[in-house]
């Protein structure tokens, strides 16, 4: 299993639109083999911050993905952020 997370730092002005244009590709992303969870989401208490999450099966599943993602070709510059991939070998509950 494979969680993808981290967050990018962009202008406060360009943060929904980026959020808004990743859109279509979570939605694309949900329903591709192999997806268990992906989120782009705007950071509730920070107004620069974009967060991201990606739950995989492995990492089949997410080059598959990758091939034909199609990501949007957004015009938006980024200012910093911290995006890692995690190779997960066990899982549990959290209580």
């Amino acid at each position: 299993m494979l969680i993808i997370a981290g967050y990018l730092i962009l202008a406060p002005s360009d943060r929904d639109l980026f959020v808004a244009g990743h859109l279509d590709l979570v939605e694309r992303a949900r329903q591709a083999p192999g997806c268990l969870d992906l989120a782009i989401s705007a950071d509730p208490v920070n107004d620069t911050r974009v967060n991201n999450y990606e739950l995989w099966e492995n990492e089949e599943s997410l080059a598959s993905w990758r091939k034909i993602a199609n990501p949007p070709h957004l015009s938006i510059d980024f200012h910093g952020g911290d995006m890692v991939k995690y190779h997960i070998e066990k899982t549990g509950p959290v209580f």
